[in-house]
């Protein structure tokens, strides 16, 4: 298993390949189908609701019962993992494939995708601590900042080069 640490190194990632196995610790934001819409808008609004540069994002809510991945490929989730990317986004965590125009811009942006197991209290044993920090309206599909101690995750996408 392959140790990462928030914020993430651009020279981190590039070691990476489609399969590795890693674990993620530090801070990391959540984001789902009713919040990253709403974030990738106060991007092209000239907002800086979070800084992004370095950042993970996994794809899932957040309750009382845990997290655990949704599927990436939902057009609202998809869709923001591009312009995401380009803000510094370095690794989406989620479940699912994605389409190749995704996979490109994930290549050109320098930034990579990984998928988490679906087991709810696996992760949710990985968060240290939890605050919403975007879109509270949102209830647990707002945008929470976790603290956790190694997510573990494969590598699926990585410098153009899918596992699916």
């Amino acid at each position: 298993m392959i140790k990462i640490k928030t914020p993430v190194e651009l020279k981190e990632l590039e070691k990476l390949s489609a399969g590795d196995q890693i674990l993620i610790s530090g801070e990391i934001f959540t984001g789902r189908d009713a919040a990253l819409p709403k974030l990738i808008s106060s991007i092209k609004r000239g907002e800086k609701l979070l800084e992004l540069s370095g950042s993970v994002i996994m794809h899932t809510a957040v309750s009382d019962a845990g997290i655990a991945p949704t599927t990436s490929n939902k057009e609202e989730i998809e869709g923001s993992i591009g312009e995401l990317s380009r803000q510094g986004v370095r690794i989406h965590l989620g479940k699912g494939a994605l389409g190749k125009e995704t996979i490109n811009e994930l290549k050109e942006n320098r930034a990579i995708f990984a998928v988490t197991p679906p087991a709810a209290a696996l992760l949710s044993s990985k968060v240290i601590s939890k605050k919403v920090v975007a879109f509270q309206e949102e209830g647990m599909e707002a945008i929470h900042n976790l603290k956790v101690e190694e997510i573990p995750a494969i590598v699926a996408i990585a410098h153009g080069k899918s596992i699916y």
